[in-house]
């Protein structure tokens, strides 16, 4: 069953022979060859390119060991091309090459040939494009499935996509099984043998106890602040273990740059900076984190602003969580400072909105918690409080627009409301 990325494919195509190498990272499994081998590739051969313009070369298979040699694969490359027309190079899991750097910018230099390349972990692929690459190396980042990429696919009405969507998230390969036993352990096998086991032996760790237990505790923790100070005191209070905050500090380093989780910083608001302390984190894929809790923790609130922070980040906004400080009255009449937070500001070239995730707003005191670290926003961005219904957009009396999810995760625009 194919699903319709066309987002990713309409990223692809504005980028098309602009003397660029087209980098396509995201998290393993995520569909990036099926990008590049599949719908692009279609798109080449619909668009008048034959097949023997087209250059597909996968490097994580054994049919292709040789090509991992550098000197190799350039030479491949050169003699496949036989005359002056262009040419358009597919290259899966560049990271599998030693020194691609240098291969990749003796490409640039031919004026005919057209590159575009995945890989699956940003310290050999995103950090590079701007070192490496000299401002020309152009980054196509590839996210799970959304919920409407999902839910367009589905057998079965909105309700139950929802559900299913919350608890085995959005890996493609996932789409085929039928039985739930099937997908609780296809996902655990992954991130066991897959993505653990492949931070580990790239990052060379030794403490390979420590990092799952990590994973553990950012899984149990998404949408909550922390640090690795907090984390460090955890395993030292319930576990006896001594884990030093700069090591917390590098493997959580180390599983954003596998693209399995997210840090989202906190910004404050009035201040116009950010606060360094207490970050929160999000799994990419939230299938994922619940196979490593044995989808025993299912908060919904948690599930739903995951899922709302995954989305901003699918549609191109660069999210950060906000803090509005505030002053007030304690019990004994005293002036204090406060911190509200707003879940999300999500900012993208001249635009800006402030989104609150609820669960439900169904008593006025629960209206009110959302609503103050809005009202006192002291600007005219737009204010958004999403909750979990099928409701259409509407305006408050304060001016805030409240939508349903539903709403928010099948329409594109929904934010233009």
């Amino acid at each position: 069953m194919e699903v319709k990325r066309d987002s990713y494919l309409k990223q692809l195509i504005e980028r098309k022979d602009n003397g660029m190498i087209k980098v396509i990272t995201g998290i393993r499994r995520c569909g990036k060859s099926f990008l590049l081998f599949t719908i692009l590739k279609r798109h080449l051969q619909e668009s008048g390119i034959s097949e023997d313009h087209i250059i597909e070369i996968t490097l994580d298979g054994i049919e292709n060991e040789e090509l991992r040699n550098p000197k190799v694969c350039f030479q491949f490359i050169k003699d496949a091309m036989r005359d002056d027309s262009n040419y358009y190079l597919l290259l899966d899991e560049v990271q599998f090459m030693p020194r691609f750097e240098e291969v990749l910018n003796s490409l640039l230099r031919i004026r005919n040939l057209d590159v575009y390349v995945t890989g699956s972990n940003s310290k050999f692929l995103s950090s590079d494009i701007i070192t490496e690459f000299r401002g020309r190396g152009d980054e196509v980042r590839v996210y799970p499935l959304s919920f409407a990429e999902f839910y367009s696919v589905y057998d079965g009405d909105y309700d139950d996509a929802w559900n299913e969507y919350m608890i085995y998230g959005g890996l493609p390969q996932l789409i085929e099984f039928k039985s739930e036993r099937q997908k609780e352990n296809h996902l655990k096998n992954l991130f066991e043998n897959v993505y653990l086991k492949d931070v580990i032996e790239r990052n060379k760790i030794q403490s390979m106890d420590e990092i799952g237990i990590l994973v553990n505790i950012l899984a149990s923790a998404i949408g909550a602040p922390t640090n690795p100070t907090k984390i460090a005191k955890i395993f030292s209070s319930e576990r006896q273990m001594s884990y030093t905050n700069k090591t917390i500090s590098n493997h959580i380093d180390h599983l954003s740059d596998a693209f399995l989780i997210s840090k989202a910083n906190r910004y404050d608001i009035k201040g116009r900076k950010y606060i360094g302390a207490n970050l929160k984190y999000y799994f990419t894929d939230l299938g994922l984190r619940n196979a490593r809790l044995n989808f025993r923790q299912q908060e919904s609130t948690h599930i739903m602003e995951n899922i709302v922070y995954n989305e901003l980040l699918i549609r191109g906004f660069n999210v950060d969580v906000g803090v509005v400080e505030i002053f007030g009255r304690d019990k004994e009449g005293k002036r204090v400072r406060k911190q509200l937070e707003v879940d999300f500001v999500a900012n993208q070239g001249s635009k800006r909105y402030y989104i609150q995730v609820s669960l439900e707003m169904n008593s006025e005191e629960k209206q009110n918690q959302e609503m103050n670290s809005l009202r006192n926003i002291p600007d005219s961005f737009k204010k958004i409080i999403i909750v979990n219904s099928k409701s259409k957009p509407w305006r408050n009396e304060d001016g805030f627009v409240v939508m349903g999810m539903k709403e928010f995760l099948l329409n594109e625009d929904s934010l233009e409301f």
